[in-house]
């Protein structure tokens, strides 16, 4: 029988309500004087709209790494313990909350924002020195050696129990959008000679290790999660191709993790993660314009910024549920579920997705700046009548805010303008 989106699923030993889940967005928290209240802010209410998971946003497992001034990192324990009351909130109102866990590696801070690369203690990480065509932009990186990689495979391990015990339901690996462990997966940036390096069993050991030490210190019955990049496109260079992403998820499944997000990703980060337009009012938006060119240190480093971004929305326009050639190739050939997330707007997509077994789980992402109770019409909604849309526009404004640590919320007031509407059209506002 069909599986729809009010059907409860487990995932080991997490059981969810309903397979909608919020994807995981960069909330701005880390750099507020109470992170665990913003969070709640955005979650609680959420949860208590009905979505049956919420995925916390990219927090980095050590104080550097971060790529921007709004991620949340991790220093020791309390870091994470603050969170206690927003999990258990979260918990009293149905609902289950994982925390992703990352490291942004060569686009972390530190290469790029001019306070954090004056303060650095060394550069950047990255799996093996950089292609030529990337030092042109960058600077210099530090690749760690052997021992340091099984160091970072330990803290994790030591962070997510410290998450289980904030009362966490689980983690994920950010395995994506052109982070430290996409980068060890990609051939690419990946050209290492070490156990870490090679094929696709050396560039993917640095993730089983990671769930080896997860087990180990936080338990084998916690839930471990990964979104990893599937397909990579590349400007130069072979990337992740779709039989290795398959062939990484078997792995994956192999090795105990609870679910996969498999997704396309750039092997650069841009908006092909957020595909929409160009948001040209924020890089009109004066104050917003003066903070981004000091933080990239100059006006030329500004406008590679800007062009980038510019370049990017032209060749990654929206598209609906774009990921969906590589979640349905994946679901094909694993067990395990399979999160598909990427463009899904309506129940009726929700629908078509797991009625044909393409995925197990809906994610959405952005639209959750737009509309916190989104979740409360979505479920209520039936597949078979046409469904207003979304307040969100996809316009991208929410991007650039946050790259210099404002916070992750909607910056449209035309969507605020459309989510009025749609409170007057039964919907309760958010």
């Amino acid at each position: 029988m069909p599986s729809r989106l009010q059907d409860p699923i487990s995932l080991g030993a997490l059981n969810l309500r309903n397979r909608l889940y919020r994807a995981p967005v960069l909330e701005g928290a880390g750099s507020a004087k109470n992170p665990a209240k913003v969070y709640a802010k955005h979650f609680v209410p959420n949860a208590e709209a009905g979505v049956g998971l919420i995925i916390q946003g990219n927090t980095i497992v050590q104080p550097e790494g971060r790529t921007s001034p709004g991620m949340s990192a991790v220093h020791d324990q309390e870091s994470l313990l603050v969170f206690r009351p927003m999990t258990e909130a979260i918990h009293k109102a149905g609902g289950r909350i994982v925390i992703q866990l990352g490291h942004g590696g060569t686009y972390a801070l530190e290469s790029w924002h001019q306070e954090a690369m004056a303060a650095r203690t060394r550069p950047p990480l990255a799996p093996s020195p950089l292609p030529w065509w990337i030092r042109l932009i960058l600077d210099s990186v530090h690749v760690p050696t052997t021992e340091e990689v099984e160091g970072m495979t330990q803290r994790f391990g030591q962070v997510a129990a410290w998450a289980r015990d904030a009362g966490y339901d689980g983690v994920q690996l950010a395995g994506s959008n052109a982070k430290l462990l996409h980068q060890f997966l990609s051939p690419v940036y990946n050209r290492r000679t070490d156990k870490y390096g090679g094929d696709l069993d050396g560039r993917t050991r640095i993730l089983r290790e990671i769930r080896e030490s997860i087990a180990q210190q936080a338990g084998s019955d916690f839930p471990v999660l990964l979104k990893y990049t599937a397909v990579e496109n590349t400007l130069w260079g072979k990337g992740i191709t779709l039989d290795e992403g398959v062939a990484i998820a078997k792995k994956a499944e192999e090795w105990g993790f609870q679910a996969v997000t498999p997704v396309i990703a750039d092997m650069l980060p841009n908006t092909a993660i957020c595909r929409g337009d160009f948001p040209k009012h924020t890089f009109r938006h004066k104050k917003l314009r003066q903070t981004m060119r000091e933080a990239a240190g100059n006006a030329y480093r500004f406008y590679v910024i800007a062009t980038a971004m510019w370049f990017s929305s032209r060749r990654y326009p929206f598209q609906p549920v774009w990921n969906r050639p590589v979640f349905s190739a994946v679901r094909d050939a694993v067990s395990l579920p399979v999160f598909g997330v990427g463009g899904i707007r309506t129940p009726q997509e929700a629908a078509t997705i797991l009625q044909q077994d393409e995925a197990d789980l809906i994610g959405i992402g952005r639209p959750f700046y737009a509309e916190p109770l989104l979740p409360k019409r979505f479920l209520a909604a039936s597949a078979d009548e046409p469904f207003p849309a979304m307040a969100c526009e996809n316009c991208n404004r929410c991007i650039m805010p946050q790259m210099v640590g404002m916070a992750g919320v909607c910056y449209n007031p035309e969507t605020h303008q459309r989510r009025k509407e749609l409170a007057a059209m039964g919907t309760p506002p958010a």
